[in-house]
């Protein structure tokens, strides 16, 4: 069974980024600009507010490259660290499983950024359609 899935593995991680991507970013752009019901309580965050306008931006951002396959690498290191601080500073003084403290989603992106740190952006990403062209020019020059 291995040896027929193997080869559809960097799509699996390729959907994978995409989806994490896509739903950090919608939550940015809730938070940012108040589409998809808004942030928290259906409200936008004003402008230079910390640290929400500035997770609010990170996840617009970071999640946009991420979904794109552009920088990803860089990007989910960002996010990932991003999350892990929004789950230390807001949610883990409440009480201590995510489950408890509403946690949950900063520890599930967190982690799933991290994870795609480690596997790379898989398939379908922009960074692999620009890797050839760079060693095309390097080998040239």
């Amino acid at each position: 069974m291995t040896d027929r899935i193997a080869p559809l593995q960097p799509y699996a991680l390729g959907l994978f980024r995409i989806v994490t991507g896509l739903l950090f970013a919608c939550h940015g752009a809730a938070s940012l600009f108040g589409v998809l019901g808004g942030g928290h309580g259906g409200a936008t965050v004003p402008v230079g507010a910390w640290p929400g306008w500035y997770a609010a931006l990170i996840q617009l951002v970071c999640g946009t490259l991420v979904c794109l396959g552009a920088g990803t690498r860089s990007a989910a290191v960002v996010a990932s660290g991003s999350m892990a601080y929004a789950y230390f500073s807001v949610h883990q003084g409440t009480a201590l499983w995510p489950i408890q403290n509403n946690g949950e989603s900063a520890a599930m992106f967190s982690w799933a950024f991290l994870l795609i740190v480690f596997t790379g952006p898989g398939a379908l990403a922009v960074d692999r359609i620009m890797r050839p062209a760079r060693r095309r020019r390097t080998a040239a020059a």
